[in-house]
C-alpha cells in the first residue's frame, strides 16, 4: 500500500481548549491522547480520525497534513516523498506511536509521513 492521507494537523500552545472547541463545532469526540495534552486525536462517530491537535507554537499557517503509510513502508515512502521534491526539516524518528519524517512540500507547506505500529 502507499502514502495515504491520514488527518490535518492544528499546532497549538493550548491542546485542550483547541480541542474542546473542535469537538464542540464539529460533534467530534477524543479517541487519542499522548503525553498529558502533547498530542489529542480526534475522530467522527464512526471512528474515523478527522483532526489531530498537536502542542507546538502557534504561527500562521499553523495547519498541517499527516499522510500515513506501512511501517514496512516507511522507508521507501520517505525516499519517494523526497524524490517528488518533499524536504525534510527534521530527521526521521521512531515514537512510541511508530516512526515519523516531518517534511515541507516545494512551497513550504508543513506534512508529516506516519508510520503507525499495529494496534493489537
Amino acid at each position: 500500500m502507499s502514502t495515504r492521507f491520514d488527518l490535518v494537523t492544528i499546532d497549538s500552545p493550548a491542546t485542550d481548549a483547541l480541542a474542546r472547541f473542535w469537538s464542540d463545532v464539529l460533534h467530534l469526540h477524543e479517541t487519542q491522547r499522548e503525553d498529558g495534552d502533547r498530542w489529542i486525536v480526534l475522530s467522527s462517530t464512526d471512528g474515523v480520525r478527522r483532526i489531530g491537535i498537536q502542542r507546538g507554537e502557534h504561527r500562521p499557517g499553523g495547519v498541517h497534513l499527516d499522510l500515513e503509510c506501512d511501517l514496512d513502508e516507511f522507508a521507501d515512502e520517505r525516499q519517494r516523498l523526497l524524490a517528488c521534491g518533499a524536504r525534510e526539516v527534521v530527521e526521521p524518528r521512531v515514537e512510541g506511536y511508530g516512526a515519523i519524517s516531518n517534511m515541507v512540500d516545494p512551497d513550504g507547506n508543513a506534512f508529516d509521513l506516519c508510520a503507525y505500529v499495529p494496534h493489537s
